[in-house]
């Protein structure tokens, strides 16, 4: 038996505090938990180097918005020690113009090095449902 934690639940955790405090939104708490150096790639390959900037375009295309979590599941790369983190679910909340959403699909995944996130890659259906809002997508949602 060991004492060592396990870092695969370690990872799981600090992911998951990281999206509470971006959820609030807490920039600077949620920076606490980035390495230097990290890496944000938003659905369309939009990248962003700081929860701050996450936020600053979310203030744009949401009125608000939340994440409820499905499931978070983690697997670490033997070769590296680096942990995976999937986190999914959908997102609610408010479009610009008042009209409220609850079923927007989405999967974050994350890279956990040393106890910080170093990369978050973000995908969400957000672009797909703006479209068909706007009657420019290629068959209905």
């Amino acid at each position: 038996m060991t004492d060592l934690p396990d870092p695969v639940a370690a990872a799981k955790q600090i992911v998951e505090t990281y999206l509470h405090l971006s959820m609030i939104p807490d920039p600077e708490g949620a920076a606490r938990h980035v390495a230097p150096g990290f890496r944000m790639i938003f659905t369309g390959g939009r990248r962003f180097a700081s929860p701050a900037d996450s936020a600053a375009f979310n203030v744009r295309r949401y009125n608000w918005v939340k994440k409820c979590f499905l499931r978070t599941d983690a697997a670490i790369d033997p070769e590296t020690g680096e942990v995976r983190v999937y986190n999914t679910g959908y997102l609610y909340g408010e479009w610009p113009d008042g009209t409220p959403f609850e079923t927007n699909r989405y999967i974050d995944v994350f890279t956990v090095r040393g106890g910080r996130i170093t990369e978050t890659q973000v995908w969400n259906d957000s672009a797909e449902i703006l479209l068909d809002r706007h009657a420019l997508s290629e068959a209905p949602l």
